[in-house]
């Protein structure tokens, strides 16, 4: 730079300064245009494998692997699903799909088994959906701070102990709110063999907030409850308006709540609805809208320019707490214990009984959906990771 170039950026900085915020949000908006969102309907575009840097053999033999790996945990009919899980609270379907999936690439659909329209029960990947709603609710000013106690903005009861005054929204993300109480006809301590099946607990005692994992539905079911007071509209629509409509996704999609879950919000019956699917209801999907909303957090929650959900809040959801295994806002995590071992420590996903499964990764720009098999994503995803070629 010579002296007269110097000169002037120091008698004008403004003049200098002023282009690079333009050219780099010149080039910001020419990447987000050069990335590929599907379409609302059926033209999600497929690529062959080999436009999308990998191994066409190795992804075909990978599929081939994931279709004789039917779920043993559900039988088709759900006649398992109350010696599993307890009695029934809201409705099932007849039957369940065969396992299906899909890969996408850089948004493109690589590799697709079985009935990807098929509308089923996905159990607990509703949890994910869930911590999203909390997350546009926090975005949105109408929770202040995700450490608030819900006592502060909850007065139906439900946080008025010693004890449930103490839970913070925080807590009842990261699965640590130890929350005591019942919600729809299930006691929070999981003990009963009706009501829980074989998740029936054994007596513990509790521990102070915020310092004890344990995977609890009717805790999560208390979150639900407590989100839609705050909305003042069913969770159902919000995710549909906030979310799904956004993205693209089908209208065939549901989210049921339990037949007496019904709440009065501002003198209206309001469904409050579930975590999951443990007891019946929940959030029936296809897997090509449970691709779109993986596809929507491997994009840091932007959507053809648009922020649907905030890139902080992804990385929020996505970061382990200091308590309990992987996990972050209702996401299972790679991060320390590697419950995918063959999958890099950024990869994510939102999972549930069946199995169910929506894993995300950043690294490779990938997003892999599968249901109703064996409860091994990690076989599926080092199988899948070995097709991608070296750039």
């Amino acid at each position: 730079m010579t002296p007269k170039h110097l000169c002037f950026l120091l008698l004008f900085p403004f003049l200098a300064c002023s282009k690079l915020p333009s050219a780099s949000r010149e080039a910001s908006t020419k990447a987000a245009a050069s990335v590929y969102y599907p379409p609302k309907g059926d033209a999600w575009q497929h690529k062959k494998p080999e436009q999308a840097g990998l191994d066409p053999a190795v992804l075909q033999q990978a599929v081939e692997w994931a279709k004789t790996q039917e779920t043993s945990q559900m039988t088709p009919n759900f006649s398992t699903q109350e010696e599993i899980f307890g009695t029934l609270l809201g409705p099932m379907p007849a039957s369940h799909a065969p396992t299906n999936g899909l890969v996408l690439r850089h948004g493109y659909i690589v590799a697709e088994w079985g009935d990807t329209k098929a509308v089923d029960p996905t159990y607990s990947v509703a949890k994910s959906v869930l911590s999203t709603i909390l997350g546009i609710t926090i975005e949105r000013g109408t929770i202040k701070d995700i450490h608030d106690p819900v006592a502060q903005y909850i007065h139906d009861g439900g946080y008025d102990s010693e004890r449930n005054r103490k839970v913070t929204w925080e807590y009842h993300a990261r699965q640590t709110s130890e929350w005591e109480g019942e919600m729809w006809g299930k006691k929070s301590d999981f003990i009963g063999h009706e009501a829980f099946g074989k998740g029936e607990r054994k007596p513990r005692e509790l521990q102070e907030p915020g310092t004890y994992f344990e995977y609890n539905d009717v805790r999560i079911n208390r979150l639900s409850l407590s989100l839609l007071e705050l909305w003042k509209k069913p969770l159902p629509q919000v995710f549909k308006q906030e979310i799904m409509d956004p993205i693209g996704a089908s209208d065939t999609w549901q989210y049921l709540p339990y037949r007496n879950s019904t709440v009065m919000i501002d003198g209206k019956p309001m469904p409050s609805v579930s975590g999951g699917t443990r007891w019946g209801g929940g959030l029936w999907i296809s897997a090509q809208d449970e691709a779109r909303f993986g596809y929507l957090f491997l994009r840091q929650g932007q959507w053809k320019g648009k922020q649907i959900v905030s890139a902080n809040w992804v990385k929020q959801a996505t970061t382990p707490g200091p308590v309990g295994p992987d996990y972050g806002y209702l996401w299972w995590l790679n991060t320390t214990q590697k419950a995918w071992p063959d999958a890099p420590a950024t990869s994510f996903a939102a999972l549930g009984a069946g199995s169910n499964t929506i894993w995300v990764d950043p690294d490779h720009d990938i997003v892999i959906v599968w249901r109703w098999h064996n409860g091994s994503p990690n076989e599926l995803i080092k199988r899948v990771l070995a097709a991608v070629k070296p750039e």
